[in-house]
């Protein structure tokens, strides 16, 4: 009879206890997630963190976060179960939370692949002691990540960086400077009155202007070609893409390396944005020199998709009418009479043109 008790007690208990928890055990229960970083470079390695509080009194025996993972963002080292990755796309963390107990965990992410991650969302799960019952709810995370394409070495580039360089630093265009006098001479029809040296022409009689020294303008364009062929109409295949990917690399290794030297310097393709698929809108940023015109390029990069969104003689003849006097290189894995003639055009306008055959 003493055991029929001890057990007709221990189920009330273990149903008791399963019923609070049912009713109390996602309350006060916080949950957030974050990068250490909002940007990261293909290859680098930056840490997602993850925070929950049990603001209550009541202890929680078990909760677990289930969140989708791109398969481009690896967890690395030694994995326990804790958090377990499952088919390489759904991230799991399990956790015993105490009364009133916060817990940190830091979890390494190696980033695979050019993107732009959002975990958007994860499902939280709590139970109790004995596994009786268990509830979950959805939370919305604010969790975003901007992977940049890697930058490649001298000896990784199709083309030498340091050949393309060598032509900025000896510009054939040159621009007057409004703040570098190399003397006055005697006013000719057509010189602006704003060059008028007041004080020489008091002293001689005769109108005299100042004659303005010259500075370099630099200014840079990388164009990428996402074609592989002049008659590709479809999608390229997954395997397909390593060459346009390994161009995209080359491309931000050449803007970078454009903006250390001080040139003005923009990036153009063929492709699109995320979003912007379909609408005849492709990727490009206008050369400029600002604090975050790095920025811009590389985030656009790694926004953008391998898809033709127009062909490439298309995208050429439109910088034609928007761009000159500009040191462009174009980054292509083909060369043909329309190209060609598209590239002849710009040379036209004051364009210095780099062609850049890239492998396959």
């Amino acid at each position: 009879m003493n055991i029929l008790w001890i057990m007709i007690i221990s189920i009330a208990v273990a149903f008791s206890q399963g019923l609070i928890y049912a009713v109390a055990g996602l309350r006060r229960l916080e949950y957030t997630r974050s990068f250490s970083s909002a940007t990261a470079h293909e290859g680098g390695t930056i840490e997602m963190i993850e925070v929950i509080r049990n603001r209550k009194p009541l202890p929680l025996p078990w909760v677990r976060v289930e969140s989708r993972i791109h398969p481009s963002l690896r967890f690395t080292g030694a994995l326990g179960e804790e958090r377990a990755i499952e088919a390489d796309q759904y991230h799991r963390s399990i956790f015993f939370l105490g009364p009133y107990q916060q817990i940190t965990r830091r979890h390494a992410v190696t980033c695979g692949r050019r993107g732009y991650y959002r975990v958007g969302s994860a499902e939280i799960t709590a139970g109790d002691l004995f596994a009786f019952s268990h509830r979950s709810k959805h939370v919305s995370l604010d969790c975003d990540l901007t992977v940049y394409p890697g930058l490649l070495s001298e000896d990784e580039i199709d083309f030498p960086s340091s050949r393309w360089q060598g032509n900025l630093a000896i510009k054939r265009w040159i621009m007057p400077d409004l703040f570098l006098i190399d003397g006055l001479r005697e006013y000719r029809a057509g010189d602006p009155l704003r060059d008028i040296h007041w004080r020489a022409t008091a002293r001689s009689g005769q109108l005299h202007v100042k004659v303005r020294g010259h500075t370099v303008d630099p200014r840079a364009l990388v164009v990428l070609n996402t074609q592989k062929s002049e008659d590709q109409w479809g999608e390229l295949m997954d395997y397909e893409r390593e060459g346009i990917e390994r161009g995209i690399r080359a491309a931000a290794t050449l803007c970078m390396a454009a903006l250390a030297a001080g040139s003005e310097t923009g990036f153009a393709s063929n492709a699109c944005l995320a979003g912007d698929k379909g609408n005849g809108r492709t990727v490009y940023v206008p050369s400029r020199r600002s604090f975050d015109q790095a920025e811009q390029i590389l985030t656009a990069m790694a926004a953008m998709l391998i898809h033709r969104e127009v062909t490439f003689n298309t995208l050429l003849d439109g910088l034609y009418e928007r761009i000159q006097d500009t040191d462009i290189v174009i980054l292509t894995m083909y060369v043909s009479a329309a190209l060609t003639r598209c590239i002849e055009k710009l040379r036209a306008k004051g364009n210095s043109i780099t062609l850049v055959h890239m492998r396959g």
